[in-house]
Parts: C-alpha cells; sequence; structure tokens
C-alpha cells in the first residue's frame, strides 16, 4: 500500500471516529430530552422514571449495531441470525410504553445510519405534536386519568365506610363486584387515578381503620371488566 492511499485510509476512518462521536453525543441529547418528556407528560401512572432510564442505552445500542453492520451484508446477515435466538421477556405494560421504545429505537436507528438531520427533524415534529396534544388533553380532564382496578379485602370496615373514603379522592367511581367470603368483604371498582398520591392517600386512610385491609391497585386502562 502506497503512503498516499495509508494517509487517505486513515483520514478516512478518523472521519468516521469524529461522525460518530457527534451522532452519539447528539442521541444522547435527544433521549435526554425525550426521557424528560416523557417523565413529565407520559400517562403512565407509574414507573416512568425508572422506565425512562432505558432510553439512552438502548438508542446507543441500536445505533453501535447500525454503525458496524450498515457497511457489510455478511454482518447484516449474521446479525439477523444472533438475534433470532433472543427471547424479550420484559413485559410491556401499557401501550404507550411501546411507542416510545419504538422511537428511542428509531433514533438509534436514524443516527447509525448518518441520517442525523432527518432524525432530529423527525424528532421534534413527534415531540411538538405529542406537547400539542397534551395541551389539547387539558381540556377535557377525563382524558388525563388512568383507568385502574382498585380490589380491596377487609374483615372490619363496611362496603358504605370504604365507598365513602374512595369517593373522596376519586373524581370516577364504579363498583364492579362485591362478595362476601366467610368473615372477609371483596370489593372492586373502576375508578381514574391522576397521580400516585391518591392511591397512597386511600391506602392510609383506609388502614387506619383496619391495619390488615388488603390492597391490589391495577393497570386496567385497556381492559373492559
Amino acid at each position: 500500500m502506497k503512503f498516499e492511499d495509508l494517509l487517505k485510509y486513515t483520514t478516512l476512518e478518523n472521519l468516521e471516529i469524529e461522525t460518530f462521536i457527534l451522532n452519539a453525543l447528539l442521541v444522547v441529547l435527544l433521549t435526554w430530552i425525550l426521557s424528560w418528556f416523557y417523565e413529565k407528560y407520559g400517562r403512565a401512572v407509574s414507573n416512568r422514571s425508572q422506565f425512562s432510564n432505558n432510553f439512552m442505552l438502548l438508542s446507543l445500542t441500536t445505533m453501535l449495531i447500525i454503525y458496524i453492520v450498515k457497511s457489510s451484508i455478511a454482518l447484516s446477515l449474521g446479525l439477523v441470525g444472533a438475534l433470532s435466538i433472543v427471547r424479550f421477556r420484559a413485559a410491556i405494560k401499557e401501550p404507550e410504553e411501546l411507542t416510545y421504545l419504538f422511537l428511542v429505537i428509531g433514533i438509534g436507528l436514524g443516527m447509525g445510519a448518518g441520517q442525523a438531520g432527518i432524525t432530529t427533524v423527525a424528532f421534534i415534529l413527534i415531540l411538538a405534536f405529542l406537547f400539542f396534544r397534551e395541551r389539547i388533553s387539558k381540556k377535557n380532564p377525563s382524558s388525563l386519568h388512568n383507568m385502574m382496578l382498585v380490589s380491596l379485602s377487609t374483615k372490619t370496615i363496611s362496603e358504605m365506610d370504604i365507598n365513602t373514603c374512595l369517593e373522596k379522592h376519586f373524581q370516577k367511581l364504579d363498583l364492579r363486584r362485591m362478595s362476601r367470603e366467610k368473615d372477609y368483604l371483596f370489593l372492586t371498582y373502576h375508578v381514574e387515578v391522576s397521580s400516585m398520591d391518591q392511591l397512597s392517600s386511600v391506602k392510609k386512610e383506609l388502614s387506619a381503620l383496619d391495619e390488615n385491609i388488603e390492597f391490589s391497585f391495577v393497570d386496567n386502562s385497556a381492559v373492559v371488566v
């Protein structure tokens, strides 16, 4: 190899490294913004902060894979074969979580393919759409709430006292099931929850009446019971 060819090859390699670093920094910035946005405007009742912590790593990993395989068909085919034996068993509790994961992967794919401009523009447009949708939703308070099933079992509290307590904390309350087995009263409600504070307040107030009361809070926004 001639000296000129070696110099040219080294220069191109350095340019690739610089481009990779710049795109990686842009991925970090975009996923950090997305994490903040999801924590602030996401509609999941819980786990938003913990869930969004995975955005940056997932996007950077996707970008790295695309950078490695984009120049080699053999590597691409090998990657398909390797991933075909990998099974992901993590449960996605809400469709919203899945859409955010696809957006994170999309950022990594775009940056890995060297499409920083279109990826950034698309990211801004998507976040703008989500932001304006959230602003419009505030005009319709019922659309902000998350539907949950609240199940209770107690030996000492009456159904009237439980119903009175829940009515104080939830704007919408719908009794779906009531049964009594031996000394235990079982109740299941469909409620609209806007914050974790509501659930904590209900649990604290009812626990003061019966320290042995059992609770079950289940996100059930997509299920009709």
